[in-house]
């Protein structure tokens, strides 16, 4: 089928790692985003159940913010730092053995492209010609399904993290110190329910799971969350604590 001015078609569709990659962070930029708005709605609704003090609220909401983005940065760069570490440790390995049995190596390759739908014939011919153009990246990206030259980056996944927790919080941390006293809970309760709904929708969609359930879902747990601190920070306050 040709386009419209005669020209050939094109076709852009996207394949392989790199949207595999894309929507990993995208889902995780979501998924720290909603954890922001959690936790910075919890603690701060918690408080008001015991105070109306717009500086005691914008304080306990700003430690809040701060320490979250700070924990999910620093565990995200942890995390990612181990599995980077492990994908060098496996391609390290991998050189290793090509470099002391290439013929094993080169054989291992041929019955992976075969288990991949390849004929034996076409399997051994196409393990012959990856070994010749680049034998580690061959075994990297078909035996241990990593690309050498894209590697999982720790401070990416934490600036990701810290920058998603931050923006989720913000939502909070603004809907509980600028609305005059009287209108401060309904408005923190309303905007964050309706960021819920909007983050549990969108990683529903990017997983491509059932859209309803997942919103019900988020949104139940930050309500129930928001309850359960504006009660814990109510009987303090009546308390006297």
């Amino acid at each position: 089928m040709t386009e419209p001015n005669g020209s050939a078609p094109t076709h852009d569709e996207s394949h392989g790692g790199a949207l595999g990659s894309r929507l990993n962070w995208l889902r995780a930029a979501v998924l720290g985003a909603n954890d922001g708005v959690v936790s910075t709605a919890g603690l701060v609704v918690g408080v008001a159940g015991a105070t109306d003090d717009r500086s005691t609220l914008l304080t306990a909401g700003l430690a809040g913010l701060l320490a979250g983005s700070m924990s999910m940065a620093a565990g995200e760069y942890v995390s990612v730092s181990t599995q980077r570490d492990s994908e060098k440790a496996a391609i390290a390995m991998e050189k290793r053995e090509l470099k002391e049995q290439p013929a094993a190596e080169l054989e291992e390759l041929t019955d992976l492209l075969e288990e991949r739908g390849l004929s034996r014939e076409v399997a051994r011919e196409a393990a012959e010609q990856l070994t010749e153009r680049d034998a580690l990246r061959a075994h990297a990206r078909v035996e241990l399904g990593i690309d050498p030259d894209d590697l999982t980056n720790p401070w990416h996944a934490a600036w990701a993290s810290f920058l998603a927790f931050t923006a989720g919080a913000l939502l909070p941390l603004l809907a509980i110190v600028l609305p005059p006293s009287a209108w401060r809970l309904p408005v923190t309760v309303g905007s964050v329910l309706v960021a819920l709904a909007l983050t549990g929708y969108s990683s529903a969609r990017m997983g491509s799971a059932a859209v309803r359930p997942a919103v019900w879902r988020n949104v139940g747990g930050g309500a129930l969350a928001m309850a359960v601190t504006y009660a814990a920070g109510s009987l303090l306050g009546a308390a006297g604590v």
